[in-house]
Parts: C-alpha cells; structure tokens; sequence
C-alpha cells in the first residue's frame, strides 16, 4: 500500500507541470522575505560600513562580503540544479553539462548584471564585475563542490530530497538576496536606502526569476529534452 502511494505521488510529481508562471508563483513568498531579510542585514552593515573614514574602505567591506555570498550563491544553485535534473533523468553526462553552465548563468545574472541595470536605471555610477571572469579559480571551487553535493544528494530518498528542496529554496534565495544587494553597495550605489522600496522591489525580481529558472524550470526542461533523445 505504502509502495502503491509512493509510485503515485512520484508519478503525479512527474506528471505536474512546471511552467514558468506556476513556478514563479510558488517561490515569490520565499522571495519576498528571504529579501526582506537581506535588507534588515544590510541595513546593519550599511551602518557600520558608513562609520568607516574612508568610502574606499566601505566599498571594500562590501566587496568581501558580495564575494562570499556569490561563492555561496553558487554551491546552492549548481546542487538545486543537479538534484531536479536527476529526479527526471538519470543521464550523468548531461547532468555534469546544466550543472556547470547553469550557475553561471543564473547566478552570474542575479547576482551581478540585474543589480548593476538596477543601479543604472536610477541613474547610480556603477562599475560592472564578473566573477566568472575575474576570479575563475575562486568560483571553480564552489562550483564542483555544488555540482558533488548535488550528485550525492541525489543519491538519497525522495523523502529527503523534499526536506532538502523546501529548506534549500529559502536559503538559496536568501544567499542570492545578499549577493546582488552586496554588489550595489560595493560598485557605486552607497546610498541605496533612499530608494529602499525601489531596491525591494527590484531585487525580488532580480532573484526570483533566475532562481526559479535555475532550480526548476531550466534542469527539467533540459531533463525532458534529454529523455526525448535518449529514445531516438
């Protein structure tokens, strides 16, 4: 009976279809708050960063601490990724392929290039930075690290993979929240507080369009796709 249930529930998990809209709807509350956060704690450090004598000192505390949680950033999503692949495709070649070029992509994408058009669009003189380019043997790290945990958890129960996916989704969000609000502090836009609304508004769209990309829709899509050519 409990076999009969878990097949059921594994096959309507299937079936459901992901579609961008339904998925943007699910993960907008845990936009919302895991943003929320960011700013409460980047109002804090914003604070103590001011207190500093030097601006180029601030900036540079800033810096640091959109780096690390980039670096975070990146372990969340190349194992989000990894995992929803392999719920729907066993291929470990393909696998390997969306979990490298996925966080690139998206979290190069919130974290970096919709902050800086964020700070643009209000007219903030903001520098541009990748990552991927500039500092590739830090980001390779997390990146294969990411891409292992993903394999090893998807190894684990379903059961457990549902823990892991509520929990992730949170804080991976909430990672990316403190990336891109990071980066408009360190690349020109120190005085974000007087546009506090705008900046929230914006960062939950900078954050949860590619990460909802990034852990659902993309990996199953490219699943699905993987599938099709298997049986050709």
């Amino acid at each position: 009976m409990d076999h009969h249930n878990h097949d059921h529930d594994h096959d309507h998990y299937h079936d459901h279809k992901h579609t961008l809209q339904s998925e943007l709807f699910h993960h907008l509350p845990y936009a919302i708050f895991s943003v929320a956060f960011s700013l409460i704690i980047l109002s804090f450090v914003t604070l103590a960063l001011k207190n500093m004598s030097q601006p180029a000192v601030a900036q540079k505390g800033a810096q640091m601490l959109f780096h690390s949680f980039h670096f975070m950033h990146i372990v969340f999503a190349a194992t989000g990724t990894i995992i929803t692949f392999r719920r729907f495709c066993k291929d470990l070649f393909p696998a390997l392929l969306i979990g490298l070029w996925s966080p690139i992509l998206f979290c190069t994408l919130s974290d970096s290039i919709l902050p800086y058009l964020g700070g643009r669009a209000l007219g903030v003189n903001m520098s541009f930075h990748l990552c991927f380019f500039t500092e590739l043997a830090n980001v390779l790290p997390f990146l294969f690290v990411g891409i292992i945990n993903g394999f090893v958890m998807s190894k684990h129960s379903d059961e457990n993979q549902k823990v892991y996916s509520i929990f992730s989704h949170f804080i991976h969000i909430f990672v990316s929240s403190l990336a891109s609000t990071f980066y408009l502090v360190a690349h020109g836009f120190i005085d974000w507080y007087a546009s506090i609304g705008f900046v929230f508004l914006f960062i939950i769209m900078a954050v949860v369009i590619p990460c909802t990309l990034s852990d659902v829709v993309v990996p199953i899509a490219y699943a699905r796709m993987a599938r099709k050519n298997e049986k050709h």
